[in-house]
């Protein structure tokens, strides 16, 4: 070859090279970047060319899907959006998706790397691509009584219930809502549909997910992890022996006495009676009693400080680690720095109700490919042993007494052993606003617990003691429970 052509083949060879480089580049490298850019609509109408797979409740879809006109063909809808919502999230043609939308959208849309070999058959085969489907654990009556109790208070709130046994999540509301269909399409309306909704627009904030995303100060139901550090610790060993526990108690560091709500036999009482009448003289010198670091890794064992994912993301609830014996006395009983997610106290509840041991709370059963075969089956996971058995047992016997003959009565079900604790949290510069209203419960049949519930109830028309939680949330929590009950009958 002669020297002109030979520097042809060199310079055509290193095009051929260079290409080649460049759309490896491209295609490997570079792929995720040029998939989730915003101007690449090729991405967008494959994602909407086909049907979404449904997600599941009961063995029936919530979701569904219609036509729509332009590059997207298809749009997705959702049957009772509104009270579903903090389960599904939404999948937006212009909004992109959130929660189970978001985080299982490879097995919704098709394309999870799971789906690979089903996927290529279609191909050869001509079969068109279709997405699979996520199966919840969630109890359609249970989530029904939930997302109406809280309506019918009409102000703000969220419900959470769990099964102890297993830690699956029956039932997950939150008030107000909103319907994921009017912002699922890419039009005007949806557009619209999307300013009204945000915060800025609507002070109520029907995005927020209350029941995963919001911490409360929980009040006297924190005094159920109180009670379960004192038994843990040996600084009590049973429900009925008296307390030390001197009336008027003043903090320690401090010239401030802690007060009771109303003239209720709190001095010395026994942690049973401490639980009953909601004594925070009890409960608060039990936490300075303890000291920081226990009540703290108590608080640890029920799940505080840390994220939980459900697979959804729940914010972490809130004891600090850092507070003095008088700061910790507050703390102890629902107040000063501690925070929880009503998921959070639900766990407590479920824990109490399960001899002891804390399931890890999850929302999806299974994921299943289009033909419904099974991708993916969640397993029951223990999670940690806040308490044992035993001390579990004293601690049920106590809320137990708190709906037979305190604070909790209106979540008593005939022929149910039901467990519970009202509270009511500080809400506002120096308690202004109306307090938050809380109830924590269990219900115990023959065959077991099976349903742990929280509920809390925004700026309601509250007194400022322990029965706004037994007059405005325990009867959403009996409604749950009894929904529960009925489903298994």
């Amino acid at each position: 070859m002669n020297k002109p052509l030979r520097r042809i083949a060199i310079f055509c060879g290193l095009l051929v090279l260079t290409l080649l480089i460049r759309d490896n580049w491209l295609q490997y490298v570079q792929a995720d970047q040029l998939k989730d850019d915003p101007k690449n609509r090729r991405v967008a109408i494959a994602r909407y060319a086909t049907p979404r797979g449904d997600i599941i409740v009961d063995g029936k879809a919530i979701t569904g899907h219609a036509t729509t006109e332009g590059d997207f063909k298809y749009k997705r809808t959702y049957k009772d959006g509104a009270m579903w919502a903090p389960v599904t999230g939404f999948v937006s043609q212009a909004y992109g998706a959130n929660q189970l939308e978001s985080i299982e959208d490879g097995i919704l849309t098709g394309d999870d790397d799971r789906l690979f070999f089903r996927n290529t058959l279609d191909m050869i085969t001509g079969e068109p691509k279709e997405g699979g489907n996520v199966v919840t654990t969630l109890n359609a009556a249970a989530q029904k009584a939930a997302y109406e109790g809280l309506a019918a208070q009409g102000g703000k709130g969220a419900v959470a219930a769990i099964e102890p046994s297993t830690g699956k999540i029956l039932a997950l509301a939150s008030y107000p809502s909103y319907d994921p269909s009017t912002i699922a399409g890419s039009s005007t309306s949806d557009e619209e549909a999307w300013k009204k909704l945000q915060k800025n627009e609507n002070p109520d904030d029907p995005m927020l997910n209350r029941a995963l995303r919001e911490v409360y100060p929980p009040g006297s139901t924190f005094k159920v992890v109180t009670a379960a550090a004192a038994l843990e610790n040996g600084l009590y060993t049973d429900a009925d022996s008296k307390t030390n526990s001197p009336l008027p108690w003043t903090m320690p560091g401090t010239t401030t006495e802690l007060e009771n709500e109303g003239n209720i036999p709190c001095k010395d009482a026994t942690l049973r009676v401490a639980l009953q009448y909601s004594c925070n003289t009890v409960f608060g010198k039990i936490g300075s009693d303890l000291g920081n670091d226990k009540m703290l890794e108590e608080a640890k064992k029920f799940g505080f400080t840390e994220e939980q994912f459900t697979p959804v993301r729940s914010s972490a609830s809130v004891f600090s680690d850092d507070m003095n014996q008088s700061q910790t006395a507050l703390s102890s009983i629902g107040q000063f720095n501690t925070a929880a997610t009503p998921l959070q106290m639900a766990m407590v509840a479920s824990a109490v109700a399960n001899d002891g041991e804390l399931m890890k709370p999850y929302m999806v059963d299974e994921l299943q490919a289009p033909n419904l075969d099974p991708v993916e089956k969640t397993e029951p996971e223990p999670m940690s042993r806040p308490l044992s058995a035993k001390n579990a047992q004293i601690l049920q016997s106590m809320m137990e007494t708190v709906v037979s003959d305190g604070t909790g009565q209106n979540a008593q079900i005939n022929g149910v052993t039901v467990g519970g604790k009202t509270g009511t949290a500080q809400h506002g510069v120096d308690n202004s606003e109306n307090p938050y209203a809380w109830f924590l419960s269990y219900a115990k049949t023959d065959e077991g617990s099976p349903v742990a519930v929280a509920v809390v109830v925004e700026d309601e028309d509250a007194v400022r003691d322990d029965i706004s939680g037994g007059g405005l949330a325990a009867p959403i929590a009996k409604s749950v429970m009894e929904a529960v009950i009925d489903s298994k009958r």
